[in-house]
This record gives C-alpha cells, sequence and structure tokens, in this order.
C-alpha cells in the first residue's frame, strides 16, 4: 500500500523514489501480480505517468501492455487504461506547458520510433483492429485514437498492414455508423489518416459506402453551417476523390453530384459569415474542382461537367458569383470552381455566357468579370481569378471567341455608347497605364484568338481613334507602337505574347505586320542588343515574333521575303546569337512554373509572366524556326515546291477519302435498305402463311359444314316429301312460274320478229320477178339484191333454231309446272285430315327452314371469305415479286459501288507511292521530314475510318454472297 500511495501521490515515510524505479516497479507488478484488481491499478498508474515519463513508459511498459491487451481482454477498463496509456507515448499531441522549445523535432523522433517498435510485430495492429470492434465506449474510444496516431506516424507501413489484414477496413467503416458522436468523428479522423496516398484503401473506402454515409453526416450537421465535423468530412471526400478517376466516376455514377447541390443555397442575407462556414464552403469549392480539374481524363471530366449542369450545381453557383455580400475568399474559389465547370464544354459555356448580373440595365457576367480583372484597385487573386475564367469561357469555343471578337469589329461597336462590351473592356486594359492591366487584357485577347485564323483575319479590320485629330490607327499597329515605345516589361511581354499568337499561322497577320517598316528594324535591333538579364526575356520573344515572320511568311512583300530577312538576321544578329536569344524564353523560371497547369497562380504580380497556352506555342514553334533560319534560298524553293505537291495530293486524297465516305453512307444506306425490305418480306411471307392456313381451316370448316347439311337432309326427308312441297318448292315454283312468263314474252317478241322477216323476203320475191324481166344493165343490182336476200335467209334460219330451242325449253318448263301442280293437289286433303300432325309438321318446316337459312349464310359466309382470302393471297404474290426485283437491282448497285470503291482505293495506293517517293527527295535534300510512325498518332482518326470503311466493304460482300 506504501507503494501505491507513493504512486498516487499520497504521504510516505521514506525517500520519494525516482520516476524510472517507480515505472519498473510497476511493470513489475503488471507482469507478476495474478489479481486482475493490481494488473488493472498498476496499469491506471503507468497511463497518469505516461505523460510526464513518455521516454521511460516507453521503453519499459510497452511490452507488457501489448500483453495485458493480449490477456485481459475479458476486462475491459484495464483494456483502455492499457490504449490510452500507448496512445500517450506514441502520440506527439502534449499539453503546451509540457513542450519545451527544442523539444518539437525529439517529441516528432519520439513517437516515430515507438510506433516502429509497436507495429514491428503486426500482431499488434491486427490485435488493435479486433478492440476497435468492441462497442464498449471505453475500449473503441482509446483504439480509435491509437489506431489514429499509428497512422500520423508510420502511414504507409500501417497502411499496408492493414490493407493485408481480413476485413480490416470494412472494420473500420463501423466507425461512421456509430450513434456516439465523439467515436464517429474521431472515426472521420482515423479513415482521413488511412486514406492518404493509397489509391487501394480509397477503392475499398468507397466501395464500402463511404460517400453516402459522409454526405448523410453533412446533411445532419447542417451542410456548410455546421461544424468542424462537415470540415473533416470534406476533407475526408477530397482524399478518396483527388487523382483517383475510379472513385470519381463511382460518385457520378451514384448520382452524389446531385446532392451536393444544396451546399451552395446560400440566402440573401450573406452578413456575419462565421470562420467555419467560409471553411466549409471553401472545402466544397475544392471538392467540386476535384471532381472537374483538367488534370482529369477528358471524358470523366466532361460528364462530371454535364452532370453539374443537368442537376443545376453550375447555376447554383453563378447565382453565388453574383450574389453582393460574398467574402473575398469565397467569391474568387467561386469563380474557380465556376471556371473548371465551363472549361472546353459547350453546354456549360453557352449557358455561362447568358448569365447577366442582378444590376440595372442587367450586364452579363463575363462584362462584369473584365470589368474586375482590368480595374487594379481590386485584389491580384481575385484578377488572377477573373482571368482563368474568361480563358476557360473561350477554351475550345469558337463560338465565344466570335462573341468576343465580333464586340470590337465596327460594325457591331454601340454608337451610342450606353453600355460597355467586353471588347472595349480589354482594349481599355490593353492601353491603361496598369501594366497588370495590360498583360491580363493582352492574354485574354491572345485566348480569343487561339486556333481561330478567320477571326484572326478578322481582327485586322479593328481601327482605334488614338486621339482627336489624328486618323485611327489599326490595333496591331497600336500594339507595336506601344512595345517601340519602351513601357515596363510586364507589358511588352504581354504584347509580344499577343503578337505572337496572332501571327502564328496566319500569313496575312504577318503581311499586315511587315507592312509597317518600323517593326522589323525595332525587333532586330531589340535582339541586337546586349542588356541585362530583366531584358532577356523581350530579346527571346522579340526573336520568337521576327522567327514567326520569317515561317509564316508568304513572300508577298518583295522587301521582306524570307531570304531578305534570313540575310537581315545574318548580317545584323547573328544565327548563332538569334538561337541563343530564342532559347531564353523555354529556359526561364517563370516560363517552367506556367507551362505545368493551366490555371494562373503567381505569388506576386512581378511574377505574372507567361501564359499556360502561349508556352505551348513555343514549344511547338521553337524547333521550327531554328531550322527555318538555317534552310538556304534553294532548299526554300524545294520546300515550297514540295509542301505545294503535297497539298495538291493531299487534296486529292482528301477528296478520294471523301468520295469514299460518300460511297460508304450510300452503302450503309443501301444495307439498311435491304435490311428493311427484308424484314418487310419476312412480314409478308409470315403473313401468307399465316393466311393459307386460315384458308385451308376456312375449307375444312366449310366441308364439314356440308356433311352436316347433307346428314340433316337425309334426317328430315323422313318426315315426308309433303312438308318439303309446302315449304321450299312452293317459292320454287313461283319463281318458275315467273321464268315461265318471261320465256313467253321472248318467245311472242322472236315470233313478231319472224313475221318482220317473211315480209321482207316476200317482197324481195316480187322485186326478183319483176327485175327478170330487166335489161342487162341492171343484172349487178339483181346480183346485189340476192346476196343480201342470201344474207336474210342465214340470219332466218338462226332466228328459227333460236326459236325451236326456246321452245323446247318452254315446254319443258310447263312440263314441269304441271308435276309440280299436280304434287301440290295431291298435298292438300293430306294437310286437312288431321291437326295435331299439321301443328307438328309446321314446326319442323319452320325449324327446317330456319336451319337451312343458316347453313345457307354460312356457306356464302364462307364463299365471301375465300374470295377476299384469294385477293389478299395475289396481292401479297405482287408484293413479294416486287421486293425480290427491288434487291436484284440494289445487288447490282452494290456491286457496282464495290468495284467503283476498288478503283479509287488502287488511284490511293499510287497517290502514296507518289506520296513517298516525294518524301524520299525531301530527304534527299535535307529536309526533315515526319515518319509514318511519327504521324500515325495525328492520322489515327483517318486510319480508323479507312479500317472501318474496309471492314465495312467485307460485310457487305459477305451479306450479299449470302443472299
Amino acid at each position: 500500500m506504501n507503494f501505491l500511495r507513493g504512486v498516487m501521490g499520497g504521504p510516505s515515510a521514506g525517500p520519494q523514489p525516482s520516476g524510472a524505479d517507480t515505472i519498473q516497479k510497476l511493470c513489475d507488478r503488471v507482469a507478476s501480480s495474478t489479481l486482475l484488481d493490481d494488473r488493472r491499478d498498476a496499469v491506471r498508474a503507468l497511463k497518469s505517468l505516461s505523460k510526464k515519463y513518455r521516454l521511460e513508459v516507453g521503453i519499459q511498459a510497452m511490452e507488457h501492455l501489448i500483453h495485458v491487451l493480449q490477456t485481459d481482454r475479458s476486462d475491459s477498463e484495464i483494456i483502455g487504461y492499457a490504449l490510452d496509456t500507448l496512445y500517450n507515448v506514441i502520440s506527439n499531441d502534449l499539453e503546451e506547458e509540457e513542450q519545451e522549445e527544442n523539444s518539437a523535432k525529439q517529441v516528432d523522433d519520439l513517437g516515430s520510433q515507438f510506433t516502429e517498435i509497436f507495429i514491428k510485430q503486426q500482431e499488434n495492429v491486427t490485435l488493435l483492429l479486433t478492440l476497435v470492434e468492441e462497442f464498449d465506449f471505453h475500449v473503441r474510444w482509446p483504439g480509435v485514437k491509437l489506431l489514429t496516431s499509428l497512422l500520423k506516424q508510420q502511414g504507409p507501413q500501417v497502411q499496408q498492414i492493414i490493407l493485408v489484414s481480413p476485413m480490416g477496413v470494412s472494420r473500420l467503416m463501423d466507425l461512421l455508423a456509430d450513434s456516439r458522436e465523439v467515436i464517429r468523428n474521431d472515426g472521420v479522423l482515423l479513415l482521413q489518416q488511412l486514406t492518404k496516398s493509397n489509391a487501394a484503401i480509397q477503392k475499398i473506402v468507397a466501395f464500402e459506402n463511404a460517400f453516402e454515409r459522409l454526405l448523410d453526416i453533412i446533411t445532419e450537421e447542417g451542410n456548410s453551417d455546421g461544424g468542424i465535423v462537415v470540415e473533416d468530412c470534406l476533407l475526408l471526400l477530397q482524399n478518396l476523390l483527388k487523382n483517383n478517376n475510379s472513385n470519381q466516376n463511382f460518385f457520378k455514377e451514384g448520382s452524389y453530384i446531385q446532392r451536393m447541390k444544396p451546399w451552395f443555397e446560400v440566402g440573401d442575407d450573406n452578413c456575419g459569415w462565421s470562420a467555419q462556414k467560409v471553411t466549409n464552403l471553401h472545402l466544397m469549392l475544392q471538392l467540386v474542382r476535384v471532381l472537374v480539374s483538367p488534370t482529369n481524363p477528358p471524358g470523366a471530366t466532361s460528364s462530371c461537367q454535364k452532370a453539374m449542369f443537368h442537376c443545376g450545381l453550375l447555376q447554383q453557383l453563378c447565382t453565388i458569383l453574383m450574389a453582393t455580400g460574398v467574402p473575398a475568399d469565397i467569391l474568387t474559389e467561386t469563380i474557380n470552381t465556376v471556371s473548371e465547370v465551363i472549361r472546353g464544354c459547350q453546354t456549360n459555356q453557352d449557358y455561362f455566357a447568358s448569365v447577366n448580373a442582378p444590376s440595372n440595365p442587367p450586364r452579363p457576367a463575363i462584362v462584369v468579370l473584365l470589368m474586375s480583372m482590368v480595374n487594379e484597385r481590386q485584389p491580384f487573386v481575385l484578377r488572377c481569378a477573373v482571368l482563368y475564367c474568361f480563358q476557360c469561357f473561350l477554351y475550345k469555343n469558337q463560338k465565344g471567341q466570335g462573341e468576343i471578337v465580333s464586340t470590337l469589329l465596327p460594325s457591331t461597336i454601340d454608337a451610342t455608347g450606353n453600355s460597355v462590351s467586353a471588347g472595349q473592356l480589354l482594349c481599355g486594359g490593353l492601353f491603361s497605364t496598369d501594366s497588370l492591366s495590360n498583360w491580363c487584357a493582352a492574354v485574354a485577347l491572345a485566348h480569343a484568338l487561339q486556333e481561330n485564323g478567320t477571326l484572326k483575319e478578322q481582327l485586322l479590320r479593328v481601327q482605334l481613334a488614338t486621339s482627336i485629330g489624328n486618323p485611327p490607327v489599326s490595333l496591331l499597329q497600336q500594339c507595336t507602337n506601344i512595345l517601340s515605345q519602351g513601357s515596363k516589361v510586364q507589358t511588352r511581354v504581354g504584347l509580344l505574347m499577343l503578337l505572337c499568337t496572332w501571327l502564328s499561322n496566319c500569313s496575312i497577320a504577318v503581311t499586315h505586320f511587315l507592312h509597317n517598316p518600323a517593326n522589323v528594324p525595332f525587333l532586330t535591333g531589340q535582339i541586337a542588343e546586349n542588356l541585362g538579364e530583366e531584358e532577356q526575356l523581350v530579346q527571346g520573344l522579340c526573336a520568337l515574333l521576327l522567327g514567326i515572320s520569317i515561317y509564316y511568311n508568304d513572300n508577298s512583300l518583295e522587301n521582306y521575303r524570307k531570304e531578305k530577312l534570313k540575310q537581315l538576321i545574318e548580317k545584323r544578329i547573328g544565327r548563332e546569337n538569334f538561337i541563343e536569344k530564342l532559347g531564353f524564353i523555354s529556359k526561364h523560371e517563370l516560363y517552367s512554373r506556367a507551362a505545368q497547369k493551366p490555371q494562373p497562380s503567381f505569388s506576386s504580380p512581378d511574377h505574372m509572366m507567361f501564359d499556360h497556352e502561349f508556352t505551348k506555342l513555343v514549344k511547338e514553334l521553337e524547333g521550327v524556326i531554328s531550322k527555318a533560319i538555317y534552310k538556304s534560298s534553294e532548299e526554300d524553293k524545294k520546300e515550297e515546291e514540295v509542301k505545294k505537291t503535297l497539298e495538291q495530293h493531299d487534296n486529292i486524297v482528301t477528296h478520294y477519302k471523301k468520295v469514299i465516305r460518300e460511297q460508304d453512307q450510300e452503302l450503309e444506306e443501301l444495307k439498311q435498305r435491304i435490311s428493311t425490305l427484308t424484314s418487310q418480306n419476312e412480314q409478308l411471307q409470315a403473313t401468307v402463311t399465316q393466311q393459307v392456313s386460315q384458308i385451308q381451316q376456312h375449307k375444312d370448316q366449310y366441308n364439314l359444314l356440308k356433311v352436316q347439311l347433307g346428314k340433316d337432309t337425309q334426317h328430315h326427308n323422313s318426315h315426308g316429301d309433303t312438308l318439303q312441297m309446302n315449304g321450299i318448292q312452293t317459292e320454287e315454283v313461283s319463281k318458275l312460274k315467273e321464268e315461265l312468263e318471261e320465256w313467253k314474252n321472248k318467245h311472242e317478241l322472236l315470233q313478231g320478229q319472224l313475221k318482220e322477216k317473211d315480209s321482207v323476203i316476200e317482197k324481195l320475191n316480187s322485186s326478183q320477178l319483176e327485175v327478170g324481166a330487166a335489161e342487162q344493165p341492171l343484172q349487178t343490182s339483181r346480183f346485189g339484191g340476192l346476196e343480201h336476200s342470201n344474207e336474210l335467209q342465214k340470219e332466218l334460219e338462226m332466228l328459227r333454231s333460236q326459236i325451236q330451242l326456246q321452245a323446247a325449253e318452254i315446254s319443258k318448263l310447263q312440263m314441269e309446272n304441271q308435276k309440280l301442280q299436280v304434287m301440290n293437289t295431291a298435298a292438300d286433303p293430306m294437310l286437312g285430315d288431321s291437326g295435331a300432325p299439321a301443328a307438328t309438321s309446321s314446326e319442323l318446316e319452320a325449324r327446317l327452314e330456319q336451319e337451312i337459312k343458316e347453313l345457307k349464310s354460312q356457306v356464302k359466309a364462307l364463299s365471301e371469305e375465300k374470295e377476299s382470302l384469294k385477293q389478299q393471297l395475289d396481292s401479297s404474290t405482287s408484293t413479294v415479286a416486287i421486293l425480290q426485283d427491288k434487291n436484284s437491282r440494289l445487288e447490282r448497285e452494290v456491286a457496282e459501288s464495290k468495284k467503283e470503291q476498288d478503283d479509287l482505293l488502287v488511284l490511293l495506293a499510287d497517290q502514296d507511292q507518289k506520296i513517298s517517293a516525294q518524301k524520299m527527295k525531301l530527304k534527299d535534300f535535307g529536309v526533315a521530314v515526319e515518319d509514318e510512325d511519327d504521324t500515325e498518332s495525328g492520322d489515327q482518326g483517318d486510319e480508323d475510318e479507312d479500317g472501318d470503311e474496309e471492314e465495312q466493304d467485307e460485310n457487305a460482300a459477305v451479306c450479299y454472297q449470302d443472299n
């Protein structure tokens, strides 16, 4: 008890032992005591001494504490004391009063050394993971803190141990679901350390539903109005998403981008932003930028940009951008975020162009931002952010470039002067007294001309009124005038970058530049001088501008042809000196910084010299300009001839490729038509088959009905012939009487006609007797009358034969009529003899009549349906014949197209041989020509198209062979 009393601070009779001795006795107590209470008290005493005697406890007690964790797991209290003691030994989070001035480095080394001792046995980390699973607060919370401290000290090693441990990461993910906020919050801190710079663990954590849980915590805590827990969750989200394409895609596919929109719902009252809210919103904006960073794969960035537009996140960011009362650093970060959300995405860029600021009258957001960029009273970081936003708006946006340049052209300038345009702001910044405004405006205008030869030519039309009474000068001439006046280095660098971008790949702009006789002497004078280190950058840019004027010169000006400019460089500067000055650009430190990333980030305005896109232009032109300077006039001529020849060949090849594409499209259309007709043919054949089967079914039904009708007739004949006579045959007798009357009328008509013919014959006979005594000249008329009489006799014979036939039919009908009358009279007495049989026979007669009528109607309907099906079958057969005819015609057309395509491919092969021959000639002349391997990546799209065309030809051939 005296020992414990001494440890716990109570009075003791003897001399006080030292800290090391006390710790040694406590360690012996932990190792040798058999009672759990004694060991627990000893571990509690070690915990109380662990902060003051950290080194001694760590050296003497760590092994014993680990043994306690292994053997005394049933007692949560002693486990908690042991974990707290280990945490105090390993952690470097000491209280301020316990730290000395020079002990920081020693403390770091001490924690790292103890951590290394602890994780040397991987079982210790696995044991710690098992203890973290315990629900007891006194075990779980110290275990989480200890594991976090181990990750801080030896992160990669502990990460690897946890990664190979079974379900190691999954155990730690359960901390986010703990109902106790202290453990949940420390679990977030633990996962922060666990996911640092380890893509494998980041993926596991993400697929363990970390995004859902973290976003739920942020929502519960109040989004941007939340406390430090929101900040910790956002930092963990950044760890999971930054430079991890798999997690970014999972975040987008899980529709988690839509859940970010409420973060940026800022109210109208933006006064009194707390420091924590500013920090949270800053991290939220950074998280959006992680998803759309220019360093991500283009496809992933584009999909995230589209998702942000469709869910309204971009609109919410633009609302913050145009709001009032927003802190400066939040506004700056919002501008940078909007910049990367719209960069290279045409839909987002078009929306941003339509955003207006809430002013009277409303102004476009771009104009408002440019006003801030050229205002020297605005903060430097804000001006850089606006410049980056303008660059991102114009990146791969020819429509936006045209709109900006159109505000400078004379036909579109507002004559009233009521509104300020983007072009006027850029010109104002370009020629202001502030060098930073000059540089920003020059770079912004250069981005409006980037890779757009049409706008470079249109910008030559811009005229500026420098002063009252003087004639206007062009924008190009005004830039060169300011350049020659010797302004600040930053202004001259910006103007030279603008001129180099403007003149590159634009021969007309080069001609306008060389047309001013003062420009070339100024450039040669600047390059030839031996100036200080600050002016070397200007000299290099002047050399680049002069080299562009040579390389893109079309020799339209006699005094400034390529050869004469080269001679001028040789005489006044020297080729070696010119190349050396040209190399000053790429060797500059600020050039290397600007080439790293698109966003302009500078520590001070003086370091703002180079633009990211301009560094790409320098890298592209530096080598070709150096080669162009050393070429002779003969080589230039030969190169121009070869270029013209290659251009001609390229035009021919392009033409043939276009023809092949058109034919390929026609083949595709024909294939589609063939497939459509084939499907229609199959459908028609199926219809015909179905109709044939239906016809067969109807035939079977018809035959069945005929059989049934015959059976019914035989069955009802047993009731007597009298019922049939009184039923159906009465109607037949009436019909026969009507027909008999008609035949009688016809007979009387024919008798009348016969009498008329007899009278005519008698007249002819009398006339023949009178003519017999006449003279010879009248014989001709007699012969004509005889012929006419012969014809009439023939007709008479025919009529008589018809009358005889009709008379025979009439007699036959009369006999049938008499038989029917006899049968009718014989049936009348039979019907009058009995009443009950008569009633029965009448009922049977009525039923038979009804059944016979129904059968006849069914037979009639079946016959009509049969006729309609025959007509449909005939039409289907004709349609199939027409489709077969079309199919054969299409096959002939495809064969002709295949033949034409083979001819074109032969021509292309000849052209390729000619091109290779020309390239060999170029190589013989010493001209550097790119090989096919070098140009293969540039022409990959064309080769893919050619391969697709060959594959389509093969598929077409196989298709037609099958047909």
